[in-house]
């Protein structure tokens, strides 16, 4: 089944300490966000990607749909004061839609393997997000003290991307706007209306480019994927 992708792609990266779009930095001579577009670019599924950024922004995003042939990028859409309201920008500027992905731009290194699990998920059960189990011991602290050891058994790292049918997805968005409630993602507004959310089990790699030092950690993965890819050569 084929779907739709918004990514949101304005963001400052003051965590990363950039002075620029955080997107807009290298990894391997390519620019972050031309390494997650790529991803749907090459996805024979995805029909369409909404790229959200900021106005002033909107020349340098065009040059690099041209200069790297990024032909599934059909509208460059300006983004609102909170991520929620870009995402809802960029479902507005979407038509005929049944299933649609939203997907962090600084995360370059999630599978199709991934993105089509979540798109059958999604299908049949109108909500799917990717997730990773957590690894560490989880406690909760008040004033510096554990109050709490959560189950690590239960727990997941919520990743992107977040797949949904269309019409779940903009009515969630809708009811949010209409009780001013700002989410932590897209899937909390869909459980806000007790719509359940399955769970697409990704990995590890999947990481989102928040600081310095996950540039380090990308570098890394890119050159793992180049050696598994090698071997796969046919000598």
């Amino acid at each position: 089944m084929t779907y739709d992708v918004i990514i949101p792609a304005a963001g400052k990266g003051k965590r990363m300490g950039a002075h620029c779009n955080k997107l807009l930095l290298e990894l391997h001579e390519v620019p972050i966000i031309v390494h997650t577009l790529r991803i749907f670019e090459q996805d024979p599924l995805c029909r369409n990607t909404i790229v959200v950024i900021h106005s002033e922004e909107e020349e340098i995003f065009l040059k690099l749909l041209s200069e790297y042939n990024l032909q599934k990028v059909s509208k460059l859409v300006y983004g609102g004061t909170e991520r929620q309201f870009s995402v809802f920008n960029g479902m507005r500027s979407l038509s005929d839609s049944e299933i649609v992905l939203v997907h962090d731009g600084a995360r370059p290194f999630v599978t199709q393997n991934t993105i089509h699990a979540l798109v059958e998920a999604a299908k049949t059960n109108g909500a799917a997000v990717a997730a990773v189990p957590v690894k560490d011991t989880i406690k909760v602290v008040q004033q510096q003290t554990v109050m709490e050891t959560l189950d690590r058994s239960s727990l997941w790292s919520v990743q992107t991307p977040q797949a949904f049918r269309f019409s779940l997805l903009e009515h969630a968005h809708e009811e949010a706007s209409r009780q001013q409630f700002l989410g932590t993602d897209d899937a909390s507004l869909v459980e806000r209306l007790g719509k359940p959310v399955t769970i697409v089990e990704s990995d590890y790699d999947n990481i989102k480019l928040t600081t310095k030092e996950d540039l380090f950690f990308a570098e890394s993965i890119i050159q793992k994927r180049n050696e598994i890819s090698s071997k796969k050569m046919p000598k």
